[in-house]
């Protein structure tokens, strides 16, 4: 059955070239007829709908995933017809698609819930009552910063002082676009984190919960500062991420985390799939409807999560001494196809034979927040903070958790990692849980790019493909249609 994503019709419009440029087709076409009836942007409630279209369409994570060290040859052949989907990140190689999945794909959803934002905002700073508006413009703030910061993170060099201001950016987005071919400039990755911040601190404040009908899928509070407590850790001002994260959680940060060694553990496949993206689970600060074939792709791509990689992340010796609750488990025939079914999946049909395939997916989570503020606290020098933290966290993950037994320390970490640097060995041990919290998620990808970390990947012929630190290829590239129609800069390779 042929999968066909339809953009939404007013996003698409108001960024031109950016948008056309990873989807062409009836782009001009569009920008010549009148939208749907939610253009007329002149209630509140308008405005409202207009913003569930603010957040990115499509998922990271198929090709974040394939890209990391989560990833290792199955041995069996793709089922899915595109394999190139996995196969080119699992490569590091540059590659077009207009397929749910696909790099270009995501752009092109980042920049179509930019577009959304921004003619929410213009409708709220031209209307006449703009009070009435004040918590749906916080929102339109905010989706704006996160979609900006998805693209910078992925399109551009990771954040870095000492370069950041001659870094390439990408273009941030402030105005609703009504011309097809519009030129746009790559400013500096200091430029883009600067925009990001602005947009944060002016629409945290204005932030409503009571605004939304279904807060779990719309940047409540918790969820504004928990994607703050990100952005900070990115630009490593450790303060604010500690800020941040607290603002999150003002009390114990426990109660909120998916309880894995207990509820969790008797739970079926199916049960497990319905609870880990529910809107009713507490640990989902924020959820994601998105076009995406991944629920059955992490089990039917050649290259992601095999039996080698799992004996090594789950079963070999870990630092607590203890065996983790959420382990990933053997699917199909062969062993080789390893995971987590947590993947809520949906088909909804455009025609009998045509429609959509979604999952929903945790964008911002208790369990990132967290880890990002343990990260911080490390690099503060508050080791007895951030311990407490993730013992926190174990008490939930470990099966018959035993805190005299199960519990970490600076001398377990260090003896662990085998180094004298307490620092280190507790960061490894942060990114080791995050590690397994967050398998088939693509947020390892992240923490990759962060500490540049080497990744080796091995295809069914044992040929090796390497991606070092500082390789080029760790920038993925800008789409080839957004160099050529918008005039972008390519990323040099």
């Amino acid at each position: 059955m042929k999968i066909k994503h339809i953009h939404n019709k007013i996003a698409v419009m108001m960024l031109g070239t950016l948008i056309c440029a990873t989807s062409l087709s009836g782009c001009k076409k569009m920008l010549d007829t009148s939208p749907d009836n939610r253009a007329e942007l002149n209630n509140p409630d308008k405005v409202s709908q207009l913003l569930t279209s603010a957040y990115p369409s499509e998922d990271y994570i198929t090709f974040c995933e394939s890209m990391t060290d989560n990833a290792g040859d199955r041995g069996y052949k793709t089922v899915y017809n595109n394999a190139l989907l996995n196969d080119n990140p699992y490569r590091f190689t540059d590659f077009s698609s207009s397929d749910d999945g696909a790099v270009d794909t995501y752009w092109g959803a980042c920049y179509s819930a930019i577009a959304a934002a921004n003619q929410a905002l213009q409708a709220i700073n031209t209307a006449s009552n703009p009070s009435d508006y004040s918590a749906y413009k916080g929102e339109a703030l905010i989706a704006r910063a996160y979609s900006h910061f998805m693209l910078v993170s992925l399109f551009s060099k990771t954040y870095d002082p000492a370069t950041a201001a001659t870094d390439l950016g990408i273009p941030y987005v402030t105005e609703p676009e009504k011309t097809l071919y519009k030129s746009y400039e790559r400013k500096t990755v200091a430029y883009v984190y600067d925009m990001i911040e602005k947009d944060l601190t002016e629409g945290m404040p204005l932030l409503n919960d009571n605004a939304y009908k279904v807060p779990a899928y719309r940047f409540t509070k918790a969820a504004a500062h928990a994607f703050a407590s990100r952005f900070y850790l990115f630009k490593k001002q450790y303060d604010k991420v500690i800020e941040q994260a607290n603002l999150t959680f003002p009390a114990n940060i426990g109660n909120y985390l998916r309880p894995w060694n207990s509820t969790y553990l008797t739970l079926t496949d199916a049960g497990k799939a319905a609870i880990y993206t529910s809107s009713t689970e507490k640990a989902n600060l924020l959820l994601a409807t998105t076009a995406s074939i991944w629920n059955n792709g992490w089990q039917l791509y050649r290259y992601g999560l095999n039996s080698t990689l799992q004996k090594q992340i789950y079963t070999q010796p870990n630092i607590t001494g203890g065996r983790w609750a959420d382990q990933a488990q053997g699917y199909g025939a062969s062993g080789e196809m390893m995971g987590l079914n947590k993947w809520r999946g949906n088909f909804i049909n455009t025609t009998p034979l045509i429609g959509n395939n979604y999952i929903y997916v945790p964008l911002l989570s208790a369990e990132e927040v967290l880890f990002n503020k343990a990260e911080a606290l490390v690099m503060q020098g508050n080791n007895a903070a951030a311990l407490a933290d993730l013992n926190t966290y174990l008490s939930t993950r470990i099966t018959n958790y035993n805190a005299a037994a199960n519990s970490i320390s600076e001398t377990k970490a260090t003896a662990f990692y085998k180094t004298g640097d307490t620092k280190q060995a507790l960061i490894n041990t942060i990114l080791d849980f995050k590690r397994v919290e967050f398998m088939q998620e693509g947020l390892r990808w992240f923490d990759i790019l962060r500490y540049n970390l080497p990744v080796a990947h091995v295809d069914e012929n044992n040929k090796q493909f390497l991606l070092p630190a500082n390789d080029l290829r760790r920038v993925l590239q800008i789409p080839q249609t957004a160099q050529t129609a918008g005039g972008l800069q390519a990323n040099p390779r």
